[in-house]
């Protein structure tokens, strides 16, 4: 054997391929069972697909097909960065988990499944729980046309254990049931036409209910400010300003003579003529 070829469409090292088929040259070719090589590399997490070939005189072929991760999941409630979690995993569209050695820019912006606390989270392993598979058949039928612009998903919490909670990238929070996901998503899109129409964004939808669906609007800029100014819906009140140091009244009584005890008036005497008049 003197040369062996890989090939791979993700973030595989040569070194970890080689080292996974425990391969490497200068053995017989023919001493390579290409079936082995096959199941070893298969059984990495991040391998989706793998073809082993044998090209005579001295050449073997690996060429590789990796998962493609669709979102972060984790059993944490709430998680700032799963990039730098250890409790965070990657997941594909089959489900399967994944840790990867090296992180790509996009997966930043990957929608993250929270509250998966009913499954063990272990790389290689398939997810089994209802509530995850429900999450990933959600993200998979949001890649419609309409729904992949409008509605985003950021995060989808499983941790109430019979619904997901959603939340799209304008900080709508929709509740979707388990079951007739594609159904619900529909009535989601006339929600969201409708909002658009009418230039209002979504605050929240649920659609657990299947006749007179609760929704309610996010409050307008001009709304918000309104209520910072006036809450109450009243007039301001103006307030009375107060002195940081209110000033002694002693010192000030000293300074200014106008605090200094008032003098008592004098007595006010009758008048006199200066020429009195005759007694007759």
């Amino acid at each position: 054997l003197t040369k062996i070829e890989v090939q791979t469409d993700g973030t595989l090292q040569r070194e970890q391929v080689l080292t996974a088929a425990d391969l490497r040259e200068g053995v017989n070719i023919f001493s390579v069972n290409l079936a082995t090589v096959h199941d070893r590399l298969q059984q990495l997490p991040q391998v989706d697909e793998v073809q082993v070939v044998r090209n005579m005189p001295g050449e073997i072929a690996m060429q590789i097909v990796e998962r493609k991760p669709i979102a972060w999941i984790t059993a944490d409630d709430n998680i700032a960065n799963p990039f730098a979690s250890e409790d965070a995993f990657l997941v594909d569209a089959r489900g399967v988990l994944m840790r990867e050695k090296k992180l790509l820019p996009e997966y930043l912006g990957l929608p993250v499944i929270v509250g998966c606390a009913a499954e063990s989270l272990t790389p290689g392993k398939v997810i089994d729980s209802v509530e995850a598979k429900a999450a990933l058949e959600l993200l998979r039928l949001s890649t419609r046309s309409f729904m992949q612009t409008r509605f985003q998903v950021r995060e989808i919490d499983v941790s109430k254990g019979y619904c997901l909670i959603v939340t799209d990238k304008n900080r709508t929070r929709v509740t979707f049931g388990f079951d007739n996901l594609d159904a619900q998503l529909q009535r989601l899109e006339q929600f969201l036409v409708y909002s658009d129409d009418f230039k209002r964004e979504l605050d929240t939808v649920n659609l657990l209910v299947q006749r007179n669906i609760p929704v309610t609007f996010a409050k307008t800029a001009s709304e918000v400010i309104n209520e910072t100014i006036d809450p109450d819906g009243m007039e301001p009140r103006i307030l009375k300003a107060t002195p940081v140091n209110p000033p002694d009244k002693r010192q000030d009584t000293q300074a200014n003579p106008k605090w200094k005890k008032a003098i008592p008036d004098a007595p006010v005497r009758k008048a006199i003529p200066v020429k009195p008049g005759r007694n007759n």
